[in-house]
């Protein structure tokens, strides 16, 4: 079972916002224990967004953990949560460079008190250089990162979307940890992880960076659909569907039959993959008008029967209905005993056909104080 993977594992989260608490709950769904260590007034900030304590973005990154709130200005905290720490396997934060040095637990200290210890930092920039100091949220290293680019229109740029340097970065800090705990096997001793969000943006998108250094293509917001042949269309009834034939000849031939212009074959502007890149705007238009005659669910049923990559574009209130995310079983509803009904979204990882199936809801402020003090020896 994947949720027995890393059983018998104790992460000590010291994380707050995303990219920590992203990465711990991605160890929680492979069978880890994590214990979410919190500020003593108001835990995680992410807990307060919008008010009240248990949050929609706090419940999107931290299910299946365990809650105690730790005074980390008082020596009896220091003391508790290194307690917590002789027995942990990973310790994860995402302070800024310097903070667990002030707090007497750099890497050397952690080091000392449990050599099998991963430690995982997390930070905006890095450890050192000029920006080391500089407060990061997401789209401060979207910027710097080029990633930016790629998603503003340049005329009218409004930002938009998800987060995306955030969970990238926590992502890739749950890689190096199973990275670190892999080679801890081997030679018995833990390892700092380290991952900043400017280098984790930067390597998400690789291939922008290859464009550049391998063609001298400085890439736009619409060089990879124009490259993949990508569209989104609007229907006959007003709503969007994607297709995407990349330069599979058999893609474009097939969408020829979906639309019934059979004659566009012979159309010099779209004969070839690279003359359909370089004629994207040409044959968007031609598109849009063709699909603008029918409605939406005809247009799908059309690209599935001639098999072209293409799909409907779902509101996020319409994805849990759709057949394939319903046959997936991709979302549960689980219910915490004083918040109620949670829904949450079941890790994709599947190991030997099987995933955690019921994942704890994300814990109350301070949930689970008291087991969790018996158990460390906790001080007052």
């Amino acid at each position: 079972m994947m949720d027995s993977v890393l059983k018998g594992q104790l992460v000590i989260e010291l994380g707050t916002m995303v990219t920590a608490p992203l990465a711990g709950m991605m160890l929680s769904d492979l069978g880890a224990r994590v214990i979410k260590v919190e500020l003593p007034e108001t835990g995680d900030p992410f807990r307060a967004h919008g008010g009240g304590r248990y949050s929609p973005p706090f419940v999107a990154y931290n299910r299946s953990k365990e809650s105690v709130q730790l005074d980390l200005r008082a020596p009896e905290g220091l003391a508790n949560l290194r307690r917590l720490l002789e027995r942990a396997d990973v310790v994860l934060e995402n302070f800024r460079p310097g903070v667990m040095d002030k707090l007497g637990l750099g890497n050397m200290s952690l080091q000392e008190l449990n050599p099998r210890l991963v430690r995982a930092s997390i930070t905006g920039f890095g450890p050192d250089g000029p920006y080391k100091d500089r407060p990061a949220y997401d789209s401060v290293p979207l910027a710097l990162s080029g990633l930016s680019s790629l998603l503003l229109d340049p005329k009218d740029p409004r930002m938009s979307g998800p987060t995306i340097a955030d969970n990238i970065t926590g992502m890739y800090a749950a890689q190096g940890i199973l990275a670190a705990l892999l080679r801890r096997a081997t030679t018995g001793t833990g390892g700092h992880v380290e991952v900043n969000m400017l280098e984790a943006a930067i390597s998400f998108m690789p291939d922008a960076f290859a464009q550049y250094s391998q063609a001298g293509l400085v890439s736009g917001p619409e060089t990879r659909v124009r490259i993949s042949q990508a569209y989104t269309l609007r229907a006959q009834d007003g709503l969007l569907v994607t297709i995407h034939f990349s330069s599979v000849q058999k893609f474009w031939e097939s969408l020829l039959k979906v639309i019934e212009r059979p004659d566009l074959a012979n159309d010099e502007r779209f004969t070839t993959p690279a003359a359909r890149t370089n004629n994207y705007s040409e044959l968007r238009a031609v598109l849009m008008d063709l699909f603008a005659a029918r409605p939406r669910a005809e247009w799908t049923q059309r690209l599935a029967a001639e098999g072209v990559p293409g799909a409907p574009v779902n509101q996020v209130d319409e994805v849990a209905d759709d057949p394939q995310v319903r046959h997936l079983g991709t979302f549960v509803r689980t219910v915490h005993p004083e918040m109620g009904e949670v829904i949450v979204i079941k890790s994709p990882i599947r190991i030997d056909g099987a995933r955690r199936d019921d994942p704890p809801p994300p814990p109350v402020l301070n949930a689970n104080a008291e087991a969790i003090a018996a158990e460390f020896g906790f001080t007052n």
